[in-house]
């Protein structure tokens, strides 16, 4: 069971970025939150390997366009659109557009469980 805290606080995008680029990964269980979020900011080509979690994901187009393969779906989405594929099912997105893209990727949990493929 996660530990929840009595109260509210901030988390800065430096404190959880990843690598050199604007990709952030929020990992609920470090700051007492029950789900946890990967922000995904692509350029043109970019995107994820094939992978799968033991829970559902949710992912928030912010910016851009993204194709996404959840199962053997071919997802075409674009900013304010929201995607959601299920547990266990092999997934993943790609830009597919000619600007940025972002993303919100949610992940039903408070620690990030995944498995890849590629």
């Amino acid at each position: 069971m996660i530990e929840t805290l009595a109260t509210a606080s901030r988390v800065a995008p430096a404190e959880i970025r990843i690598g050199a680029g604007n990709s952030r990964r929020f990992q609920g269980s470090d700051h007492g939150a029950a789900v946890s979020y990967f922000y995904v900011d692509n350029r043109p080509g970019q995107g994820s390997g094939r992978h799968w979690h033991p829970y559902p994901e949710t992912w928030v187009v912010i910016e851009g366009r993204a194709t996404f393969i959840v199962g053997d779906q071919r997802i075409e989405a674009s900013a304010g659109d929201t995607v959601t594929g299920p547990a266990f099912v092999p997934h993943q997105f790609l830009n597919t557009g000619s600007d940025t893209m972002r993303l919100i990727c949610i992940h039903a949990s408070p620690v990030i469980l995944q498995t890849n493929l590629d």
